[in-house]
């Protein structure tokens, strides 16, 4: 396992591959999007499937992940929420796993499901 992650949910979503068996690398790739912007992926799994976990998913990161899906179709970007039910932001019902699935986007909250390892 790295020795470093980012966060404590990282962390944990690492054990949780591990533990599962999943070959995976930590934030081993860039992808570009926009100009001169690059995203590194949290976790890219031997199946070429990027995991991201997201304890907050701010607008600037909602805004981030639709450029980088329309410029990087190719990519199969899923989320890994704490907490799938928060709202986006206090003035909206909108969810985080409401927004993904208005986008397109697979997620899930904490346990990762297993046919995502496969």
């Amino acid at each position: 396992m790295a020795s470093r992650f980012r966060s404590k949910f990282e962390k944990r979503i690492a054990h949780a591959l591990e533990s599962a068996g999943a070959a995976f690398e930590y934030e081993s790739i860039k992808i570009p999007f926009v100009k001169n912007h690059h995203y590194t992926p949290d976790f890219v799994l031997s199946n070429g499937v990027i995991l991201e976990a997201k304890g907050r998913f701010i607008a600037s990161d909602r805004t981030k992940h639709l450029l980088i899906r329309e410029q990087n179709p190719e990519f199969d970007i899923r989320f890994v929420f704490q907490r799938a039910k928060n709202r986006i932001n206090p003035r909206s019902k909108t969810t985080y796993a409401g927004w993904c699935d208005r986008h397109g986007f697979l997620w899930c909250e904490g346990k990762l499901p297993k046919q995502w390892l496969l």
